[in-house]
């Protein structure tokens, strides 16, 4: 299939129906519009159903229901929005129904502005609702890998059972870039979907959907259950890039958008005799603490580089381990980091470099 010049939202939105989402239900937020008003024309030509919602509450309750009938079902927000949304994800995790969250995320806190930013880094990865529940996230660095994690992501979320979430800041939303649509690289073997709620036509027991429990002791089973599939998350889905990592002085770790960046700063240092590597976190959860095993001997430091106040550091220093001293550069609010500022953090890291 030939590539296609697409936006980013539009790009989401065109791979979560060729993945067969159905449902779509989602309120307005910039800068992740154009992905509901996508979905809005296009949904509809494959008989599909698109809500706008009186809310983001309402949207993900919606999303709740419809998930509940087995149906392939998706929200996107952008942060201030995924926040309201926190109480029917727990919901939707406690209750094992697949689904797709995407969250095209903007400066914070609070209503904050509406620049890119990777300040929903501990939103995404520790979730904001109650209870012990794990939500496996997803964070693309180009349109085309967007398009690739949102397929796989209706995939995942059937095998598990389980939520999965798609972050990538405003860039990701707003840029354009030719994108091809292909099968998901996993092919899984996923399992019936016995317990919907399809209406029983006599035929059998209906299905309960609930994430309710009063009995301590089955609660207990429950979380035990939800906890023993979150391991095998961590075990089979973890995700990662390992870039220019020989001989590296000092690695950087950075995500989304910010990787391509500090690629451009690792291949500037390169030219200057300067070895430096990258570590790109995929799956924000699973965190790849195994990449950080494969770090060289001539690793000094790390660097964690995001669009935030460093809300990747904690998991970067418990996979590090005490090893390394870990370092960081950011920026906030919307400001973007440049190749230029990442270059002369590294050289300062080295003490001035060579």
């Amino acid at each position: 299939m030939a590539k296609i010049l697409m936006k980013g939202n539009e790009a989401i939105g065109a791979a979560a129906i060729k993945a067969g989402c159905k449902y779509f239900f989602g309120y307005p937020i910039t800068p992740q519009n154009e992905l509901p008003e996508f979905m809005s024309k296009e949904l509809p030509k494959v008989d599909g159903v698109f809500v706008q919602a009186e809310s983001e509450v309402a949207a993900i309750n919606m999303v709740y229901g419809g998930a509940g009938t087995g149906a392939r079902v998706m929200t996107s927000s952008s942060s201030p929005g995924i926040a309201l949304k926190q109480e029917g994800i727990t919901y939707i995790a406690g209750a094992e129904l697949p689904c797709v969250i995407v969250n095209i995320s903007r400066g914070g806190p609070g209503l904050g502005g509406i620049q890119p930013s990777q300040a929903d880094y501990f939103q995404s990865t520790r979730g904001g609702g109650n209870g012990d529940y794990r939500v496996l996230v997803y964070a693309p660095a180009s349109l085309q890998e967007a398009v690739d994690l949102v397929i796989e992501a209706f995939d995942v979320a059937d095998y598990y059972r389980n939520p999965v979430m798609v972050v990538g800041d405003g860039m990701i939303g707003q840029m354009m870039e030719p994108v091809e649509f292909k099968e998901p690289a996993t092919k899984r073997d996923l399992p019936v979907k016995d317990w919907a709620t399809t209406g029983t036509e006599g035929k059998r027991k209906p299905n309960i959907i609930n994430s309710l429990a009063l009995d301590p002791e089955e609660l207990e089973k429950h979380n035990i259950k939800l906890d023993k599939k979150y391991k095998e998350m961590e075990e089979k889905e973890v995700r990662y890039e390992m870039y220019k990592m020989e001989d590296a002085e000092v690695v950087m770790v950075a995500y989304g958008t910010t990787a391509r960046i500090v690629k451009n700063a690792v291949d500037a240092l390169e030219k200057e005799g300067i070895k430096v590597g990258l570590i790109r976190p995929i799956t924000l959860w699973p965190f790849p603490h195994k990449a950080f095993k494969e770090i060289p001997a001539t690793a000094k430091a790390l660097l964690s580089v995001e669009m935030s106040m460093g809300q990747m550091i904690d998991d970067i220093k418990i996979a590090n381990e005490g090893r390394l001293p870990v370092e960081f550069y950011g920026r906030a609010g919307g400001m973007i980091p440049t190749p230029e500022a990442i270059v002369a953090k590294v050289k300062d890291i080295l003490g001035g470099g060579k």
